[in-house]
């Protein structure tokens, strides 16, 4: 713009001679607005030709105020052109009220201004605004204005942008009142208005009415079908579209390309691909960020990463496509790569790349490159946006940050459901319940509403601090706001009564759940582990599989992690075979699965085979295979394994420690193994184990006492250190001042509790404690403290309770629990109860010798000489033999 230094005035047909130099644009103003009025007196038409320019020109919403109220003096403001130019300038201020009081002040306007107005509007996204102008318009009684083909096109958009599916309905009545029915352009807007608006039938009734379709109007109805989840009528358009005769565009395939992943195989988005080729599609740009996410979709980075390092130039599209591909695959390293190509380009980052970026760095091992990301945004101006404020503190809870992720959600104004949910997600990785609840409630306080997501993260709070009550309130909560028709929370639900002992509720509501996902089986097969009931768990995956639901490395890691005996050995093989076949067995998670089950069927020779065809072993593995061979008590095996892992600069943790400790030879070896450990409770805990297995139990409770910070393990190691060699009063008065301490005894300390109780023959007391363990606790019983209660019975002659027991399992007795029973059975003399166990047991396992010898030891100690010889004939015609018995000592 220029300011009037001089001019000089000449009679009408004069030539005007203007000097101008250059000055800054708001001294040109404020000079205007000095000069307007003897200017627009003297020179109206140069007056009315910079008008237009001083509007478009005006810096600050201030400065074109003053420039309104001049025009509006002058009486220029009802000329055409600078009611349409005042109202572009008041809408790029984003003053909308203002522009439209503009348009209404003026008089007599026409339809050609009105539809000029309507397109600012619609242009500047004022969609609210529009509509209330196009309804004043059509029913002011001062100034009536029509609507023609222009009108139409931007107030359906309007009724779409704002999903008002009513005033849709209405403004189609007015085209059909207006004989614009058949107009192309409106029926496109229709047709595009119906479908954002859910209504794809209404939609696609518009477009069979349509005389003449062309490609925008096929594109719209394959978007809508797109849009609104029918993939498989946006395919049948996108093939009935050339059947017709017309070519599709990079529009059609920005709709379909999208929808390849959830309708065919990879090949599927390769034809595509190809089609686009042949079409001549790829003049626009856009296409490669679609094709790029499409490929990684499907997992295929290499195909993605070949589009994107083909195009010669870059936009801030194509980089956000790369880094969200990799980001979403779990490819955190290379999307840092190629942040780092796009810093050092001419791009600049936005709000979505740097979500996509921080994404990465939050699971990354160290915390610099997110703080590195961070820095940028502040940089770029955008760090304190909703979204990236979001990315940022899960970045930092992820980390353990906690301190740094409080700070950026506090100092936020406003603070959404965006922000709080990552907030309560990051004091649950980080242990801190108390907090997740407590930042729940004062979420709800504040009016924010919670949504699924909310939910999941406070039951899994729930479920890691084992609280149950607070667990059934937020059940509870969840059934009032509508949030169990959710299969996640469900699925978190599930999960809280199956951690916190209760598997029959776990168990009913996953048969009230009309979707179940693969991660509701692996919940219920969990917990049929975690009670030993392998029947009901191979029962569980055979219903899973005639489902139609396909398992995964968590559902095939819990089943192999709960075969424990050796009865379940044939069940582990067939298994270990499902895994060859779908080629699960090469993941190193489920090998260590593999180890640890033929480890616990005692064949050695399994482990080691798997274990010696391993490239590559972490500490978990060693550790699966130490274990093993302490429980088959090859102790010299485990030392040996201890020295090769040393030996391949693995670092042994506490299970190590475990393992390694009852081995020793002397205590002396043992304390010198310790000392290559940092000292630390769970260090105490196998220490303490070890001295009671060795008899030292003065030694035990002397670590016991020293330690600082007990956890619940400490207490129930001691209490089974006790119970281990008999001394069931020492073991029930620590277990009364673990309960004094506050700690609650969960399922581990009841098994350590009836065991003492077993060993001392407390009867009463373990009647009392297992009584206890699921009316007081909430705890269901599993396999071990049934047979804690068999063996307490059994020892002490209470057969008939013990068999009371077997006969009301929950799921079907395991053979060692049924063994201990039928030994009981021996030497107590009781052949009624020992016959019925013992064919229990055959029946288990038929070709097991020592369950035929004891029925028969049972059969001629009662003197039942011929029940006696049926069982060793049954021996002889299954082809059972009995090992011979062997002996240590030689005599000369």
């Amino acid at each position: 713009m220029f300011g009037f230094n001089s001019y000089r005035y000449f009679n009408s047909t004069a030539p005007i001679k203007v000097r101008c130099t250059p000055r800054p644009r708001a001294g040109l103003l404020n000079g205007f607005l000095s000069l307007a009025t003897p200017l627009s007196t003297m020179l109206p038409d140069s007056f009315a030709l910079l008008k237009p320019l001083c509007l478009s020109r005006c810096g600050s919403l201030d400065s074109l105020k003053k420039l309104h109220v001049l025009l509006v003096v002058t009486g220029l403001i009802h000329d055409r052109s600078v009611v349409l130019q005042t109202t572009k300038s008041y809408l790029r201020f984003d003053q909308p009220l203002l522009a439209l009081s503009v348009f209404e002040t003026a008089e007599n306007p026409t339809l050609y201004v009105q539809n000029l107005v309507i397109r600012c509007l619609s242009h500047h996204g004022f969609y609210s605004d529009l509509l209330r102008l196009y309804s004043r318009s059509q029913y002011s009684s001062r100034h009536r204005i029509g609507s023609d083909e222009f009108t139409f096109p931007f107030v359906i958009k309007a009724c779409s942008a704002v999903s008002g599916f009513r005033a849709g309905k209405e403004v189609h009545c007015v085209v059909l009142r207006s004989g614009y029915g058949g107009h192309l352009v409106v029926q496109t807007a229709l047709l595009h208005m119906y479908a954002k608006t859910g209504r794809m039938e209404w939609s696609r009734k518009v477009f069979d009415d349509m005389s003449g379709r062309d490609l925008i109007s096929w594109n719209a109805l394959i978007s809508g079908y797109s849009s609104n989840g029918l993939h498989r009528e946006a395919f049948e358009g996108f093939w009935q579209m050339q059947a017709d005769g017309l070519k599709p565009n990079s529009s059609t395939f920005l709709g379909v390309i999208p929808l390849c992943r959830s309708l065919g195989p990879p090949m599927a988005g390769d034809l595509m691909h190809g089609l686009a080729l042949k079409c001549g599609a790829f003049s626009d740009k856009a296409l490669v960020p679609t094709l790029i996410s499409m490929y990684a979709g499907w997992e295929d980075l290499t195909a993605a990463r070949l589009l994107f390092d083909l195009l010669p130039s870059k936009d801030l599209v194509v980089w956000n496509a790369m880094i969200s591909g990799y980001s979403q695959n779990g490819k955190w390293d290379e999307a840092i790569e190629v942040f780092q190509l796009m810093h050092h380009s001419d791009a600049r980052p936005d709000i979505v790349t740097l979500v996509s970026v921080l994404s990465s760095c939050s699971n990354l091992c160290t915390i610099d490159c997110g703080k590195c990301i961070h820095a940028i945004g502040i940089k770029l101006g955008i760090s304190d946006q909703s979204s990236v404020v979001a990315a940022l503190v899960s970045m930092y809870a992820k980390h353990g940050e906690i301190d740094s992720a409080e700070y950026l959600f506090h100092r936020t104004p406003e603070k959404s459901l965006l922000l709080w949910n990552p907030l309560i997600s990051g004091y649950l990785l980080n242990g801190l319940w108390d907090m997740v609840l407590g930042a729940f409630h004062n979420m709800q306080l504040e009016g924010v509403l919670p949504d699924d997501i909310s939910m999941i993260n406070v039951i899994s709070g729930c479920t890691m601090a084992k609280d149950l009550c607070r667990g059934k309130s937020a059940h509870a909560y969840s059934i009032r706001k509508g949030f169990i028709s959710n299969i996640r929370v469900m699925n978190a639900l599930l999960s809280l009564y199956c951690d916190c002992d209760q598997f029959s509720t776990s168990l009913e509501l996953f048969h009230q759940m009309r979707v179940r996902s693969v991660i509701s089986w692996n919940t219920l097969i969990s917990g049929w582990g975690k009670i030993g009931d392998i029947q009901s768990l191979v029962a569980s995956f055979c219903s899973m599989c005639r489902e139609g639901v396909k398992f995964d490395m968590v559902t095939v890691i819990s089943i192999l992690s709960s075969f424990s005996s050796v009865e379940d050995a044939a069940s582990g093989m067939s298994f270990h075979a499902l895994t060859i076949k779908n080629g699960c067995n090469l993941d190193l998670s489920v090998v260590n699965a593999l180890i640890s089950m033929y480890m616990n069927f005692g064949d050695t020779e399994a482990g080691n085979l798997l274990f010696n065809g391993l490239s590559s072993r972490s500490i978990i593995t060693w550790n699966a295979l130490m274990t093993g061979y302490c429980d088959t008590n090859l102790f010299a095996e485990v030392m040996i394994l201890f020295n090769q892992l040393r030996m391949d600069d693995q670092k042994p943790n506490s299970v190590t420690l475990l393992n390694v400790l009852p081995a020793c030879e002397s205590l002396l070896q043992g304390s010198a193994i310790r000392r290559g450990f940092e000292s630390h409770t769970s260090i105490s805990n196998c220490l303490m184990y070890m001295f009671a297995r060795c008899g030292s139990i003065p030694t035990a409770r002397k670590v016991f006492d020293d330690l600082e910070e007990k956890d619940s393990i400490s207490w129930s190691v001691m209490i089974n250190g006790y119970g281990m060699h008999g001394d069931g009063k020492a073991a029930l008065l620590l277990f009364s001042m673990m309960k004094e301490a506050g700690w609650q005894p969960d399922d581990i300390t009841f098994v350590s509790v009836l065991s003492a109780c077993s060993h001392a023959g407390l009867v009463e007391q373990g009647r009392t404690f297992f009584k206890s363990m699921t009316e007081d606790h909430g705890i269901t019983p599993r396999m071990e403290h049934y047979a804690c209660m068999v063996d307490l019975f059994g020892r002490t002659g209470h057969l008939d309770e013990a068999y009371d027991i077997i006969k009301c399992l929950p799921f079907k007795p395991s053979a060692s629990l049924l063994e201990s029973l039928l030994g009981a059975c021996q030497n107590h003399g009781n052949a009624k109860i020992g016959e019925a166990i013992g064919k229990l047991l055959i029946e288990y396992r038929p070709s097991n010798a020592s369950s035929y010898v004891m029925l028969s030891n049972i059969y001629a100690a009662a003197g039942q000489w011929t029940d006696y010889g049926r069982v060793r004939c049954d021996m002889e015609v299954r082809g059972v033999k009995k090992d011979p018995g062997i002996s240590l000592v030689q005599v000369k």
